[in-house]
């Protein structure tokens, strides 16, 4: 069995889930389960893609001195209680970060089942930094991230890394009830949206339409829905980003790091607009795209519809501009990431020894 231990948002759950499909595209029959949280996206996520997921209590660290401070031993105690009864059957666990996916770490360390550790952003979450310390296989799409990490770009959904953005531009465009003809622009926030963006494109549309520019907008599902327009296509949330960008031509949208590494892998230029707040990962997981050429990364705050409209639209309408850092952005990407990723899982799985191949109900007895 190969357990995935992700948790909390969709960047720590999304490249988990990727890798879980290449294994089984691989292996039909492969034994994977999910250790996260009770809370985090992977409740909804992990199921939705097919997989089991046991949930155990995450354990945040407190930021200030708390009560909270001298609870976290005897709850973090048993999460790796919970975790460690789901790896009596397994052959490796893969650890993504997330404070849900450290009861997983300590839990494999302490039964002696080997670990897989790769964090995606350029400044590691204090899970992988501990996880990190537990085992010699760590990997990272920054290597710099962690001390000693392989690099090892993050795997990314086989529908977008297997994209042929020409091939599939026109069948994309009238998915979403864009027209054939001139540029589309894609603007969007990651999972929840994000209001600045949101805000500043809608500054901006009138001039984007009169200069015949299409906008794809996902404006996120915990934001009011903008109003229906020509040439305007809005929605919550876009379930097959491969088609969106195969409709697009340039792209507006935060940094997290399956954005950068979906966007790269697939030649699409963008302007990279890190969250402002944080410990400045976005920036730096968009740095190197921009660098070589496939994009650029402006602050939030001069993310403006002056901004928007003195750049954007000299750029979309020139093909040659556009084309170039396309080029350069695909080179910068990693579309087979995946199937790497996933021949070091199997390795190290079958070293340890023992089924890979699902063998009845989820160990523990629990599970979602």
């Amino acid at each position: 069995m190969i357990v995935l231990a992700a948790g909390g948002t969709a960047g720590h759950v999304e490249p988990a889930l990727n890798l879980a499909d290449e294994l089984c595209r691989r292996d039909p029959g492969a034994d994977i389960c999910f250790i996260g949280g009770e809370r985090g996206l992977e409740t909804s996520l992990v199921p939705d893609r097919g997989y089991r997921l046991l949930q155990v209590p995450a354990v945040p660290m407190p930021r200030r001195p708390s009560l909270d401070l001298l609870l976290v031993g005897p709850r973090l105690a048993r999460a790796v209680r919970m975790a460690r009864r789901s790896l009596s059957s397994a052959q490796v666990v893969v650890g993504f970060g997330g404070y849900a996916a450290l009861p997983a770490y300590l839990a494999a360390h302490r039964s002696g089942v080997p670990l897989i550790i790769h964090e995606a952003n350029a400044r590691a979450g204090l899970a992988n930094r501990i996880g990190a310390r537990l085992t010699r296989h760590v990997l990272a799409s920054h290597p710099d991230a962690l001390p000693g990490a392989t690099p090892m770009p993050l795997p990314i959904r086989p529908a977008i890394a297997r994209l042929d953005r020409g091939l599939q531009r026109a069948h994309a465009r009238s998915v979403f009830g864009l027209p054939s003809d001139g540029p589309v622009l894609l603007v969007f926030g990651g999972s929840q949206g994000a209001q600045h963006l949101n805000a500043v494109l809608q500054q901006s549309l009138d001039s984007l339409i009169a200069d015949g520019i299409s906008v794809l907008h996902a404006y996120g599902q915990r934001n009011p829905a903008p109003e229906a327009r020509e040439r305007y296509a809005a929605v919550p949330f876009i379930q097959r980003m491969d088609l969106a960008y195969a409709a697009a031509d340039f792209a507006i949208t935060r940094a997290g790091a399956m954005t950068c590494a979906e966007l790269a892998a697939v030649g699409l230029p963008a302007a990279y607009v890190p969250l402002p707040i944080g410990n400045g990962e976005q920036r730096l997981n968009a740095l190197p795209v921009a660098r070589a050429g496939g994009g650029m990364v402006i602050d939030d705050a001069d993310l403006t519809s002056a901004w928007l409209l003195a750049t954007v639209p000299s750029l979309i309408h020139d093909a040659a501009v556009l084309q170039e850092m396309s080029g350069r952005a695909s080179a910068w990407g990693a579309r087979d990431a995946g199937e790497d990723f996933a021949d070091l899982v199997m390795k190290v799985a079958r070293h340890r020894g023992g089924p890979l191949t699902r063998g009845g109900a989820l160990p523990g007895g629990e599970g979602a």
